[in-house]
């Protein structure tokens, strides 16, 4: 079984000339602290700040680089209202929000608030 891939930006990256962090890529890290379960099922990819980010184009184009970002497997289920997208014949999702919303309704997590 292949995995879902999970694009996210490092810790401490540096950008603005100062070290700083992605707040949708630190609540991607803590909802899979909350449920480890998900971790174990994921390849996680450190990308740049700097743009273009190899390892996404590669595979998502030049206009869908967004931090964080699920690469769907092509076995992964697909649910509705998780905000999928569709390129060239990957399935991904780009905000931490409606990745959120996909690990409930795969998974059986909580829901983010607002949702």
């Amino acid at each position: 079984m292949q995995k879902d891939t999970l694009f996210l930006l490092p810790p401490g990256f540096e950008d603005n000339n100062r070290r700083e962090y992605c707040p949708e890529c630190a609540e991607m890290w803590g909802v899979l602290s909350w449920f480890p379960a998900i971790r174990e099922s994921l390849e996680i990819v450190y990308v740049p700040i700097e743009k273009p980010r190899a390892a996404m184009s590669a595979v998502l184009g030049d206009k869908n680089q967004n931090a964080p970002t699920l690469l769907l497997d092509a076995d992964s289920p697909e649910f509705k209202d998780c905000g999928i997208m569709h390129y060239r014949g990957q399935r991904f999702i780009n905000n931490a929000r409606d990745i959120g919303k996909y690990y409930a309704s795969r998974y059986g997590t909580a829901v983010p608030r607002g949702s």
